[in-house]
C-alpha cells in the first residue's frame, strides 16, 4: 500500500455554531470554506474551516451541537489535543494574542519542542507549534498533528506503521511518537497508558481522516483493511470526497478520504463558505432546514 501522506481533516463536536465560527474564524483566523448539514444528521450543520485557500492538509469540520445535547467526556477511543503549525519565530506572538483574548496557555513540549496547548470555546482541547518555515505573516499553516488516545496503543502503532507507512520517531517515555510519509510531515502521538474509554459529545474529537490520492486508492484501502479483518464500511459519498470509516484497535475512529472532487465543487472558491450547501439528496428539504439551523453570522 501506498504511505498516507498527511491528515485529510479532522471532525469534532463543539456547541452553539456562531460560538465556534468567531473562535476559530476571529481568534485563530481560519477561513469559514463550507458551510453544509451532517449527512447522516441533517439537522446538524457541518462546518469547515481551513487557511485562506483550503489547502490539503489544513482542513477542520465541527458538528455544532444544540439543543442541549450533552458534553462529552474526553477518553480512549478518541483523538485528543489537535495541534496547528504556524510559522518559524511566531509562537511568541501568538502566545500574546491568545492571552489578550483571555484565553488561558500553557508552554509545555507535548510535539517534541515548543508547544502551546490551550482549549477552544467548548473545551476542544488544541495547540500551536512551530514550523520550520518562516512566513509574511503568522497565519496558522495547517495541521500539525494530534494525540491519539488510544486504547490499544500497541495496536494503533501496528496499523500506523505497519499498513499506513508513518515512520516511528523516538518516545518520550510517556507517549509513542510518529510521522507521516508526506511533505507535510504531520506528527501523530499516541498517548500511552490508555485512558478510561470516552464518551462522544461537545468538546470531543469524532474522527480523524487520513488522506488518500483517488478512488482507485481508496478501494485499494477498503480491501486491505478488510483483509487484515478490520471493520470497514461501505464507501460514503460526502460529495466533497468519498470515503471510508474503520474503528481501529484502539477504538479511535478512523476515516480515509480522497483528495476529490474538492470543496469549490458547488461554489467559486472565493466564494467559499458563504451560502448553506446542501448535498442533491437533501436540497428538496432546504426551507425545512433552513428553518432548524441557527442563522450563521457570516
Amino acid at each position: 500500500m501506498e504511505a498516507i501522506k498527511r491528515i485529510h481533516h479532522i471532525s469534532a463536536i463543539v456547541g452553539d455554531p456562531n460560538e465556534n465560527l468567531k473562535f476559530y474564524r476571529d481568534v485563530l483566523g481560519l477561513r469559514l470554506i463550507k458551510q453544509t448539514v451532517n449527512f447522516d444528521d441533517p439537522g446538524v450543520y457541518h462546518l469547515y474551516f481551513s487557511d485562506h485557500d483550503a489547502t490539503p492538509g489544513t482542513v477542520i469540520t465541527f458538528f455544532p451541537w444544540t439543543n442541549e445535547r450533552r458534553e462529552g467526556r474526553k477518553g480512549s477511543g478518541q483523538v485528543g489535543r489537535i495541534a496547528f503549525r504556524v510559522p518559524k519565530g511566531s509562537l511568541s506572538a501568538w502566545q500574546d494574542h491568545l492571552s489578550s483574548q483571555d484565553i488561558d496557555v500553557e508552554v509545555t513540549q507535548l510535539f517534541g519542542k515548543e508547544t502551546l496547548e490551550f482549549d477552544d470555546i467548548h473545551g476542544l482541547e488544541l495547540a500551536l507549534v512551530e514550523g520550520e518555515a518562516s512566513a509574511e505573516d503568522d497565519a496558522i499553516l495547517g495541521f500539525h498533528g494530534a494525540v491519539l488516545l488510544s486504547g490499544d496503543p500497541g495496536g494503533t502503532k501496528e496499523l500506523l506503521t505497519d499498513m499506513m507507512g508513518l515512520t516511528e520517531l523516538d518516545h518520550d517515555g510517556q507517549n509513542l511518537h510518529f510521522e507521516t510519509a508526506g511533505e507535510e510531515k504531520h506528527h501523530i502521538i499516541t498517548a500511552i497508558p490508555p485512558l478510561a474509554p470516552g464518551r462522544f459529545g461537545i468538546g470531543t474529537v469524532h474522527h480523524i481522516a487520513w488522506s488518500v490520492p483517488d478512488m482507485d486508492v481508496l478501494d485499494e484501502w477498503q480491501a486491505a483493511l478488510k483483509d487484515e479483518g478490520f471493520g470497514v464500511t461501505e464507501v460514503k459519498d460526502r460529495h466533497y470526497f468519498n470515503s471510508i470509516y474503520v474503528s481501529e484497535k484502539g477504538h479511535v475512529v478512523f476515516e480515509f478520504a480522497t483528495d476529490g472532487p474538492g470543496f469549490d465543487r458547488d461554489e467559486d472558491k472565493d466564494a467559499l463558505g458563504t451560502t448553506l450547501k446542501l448535498p442533491p439528496q437533501y436540497e428538496h428539504r432546504r426551507e425545512e432546514y433552513e428553518s432548524l439551523l441557527p442563522k450563521l453570522g457570516v
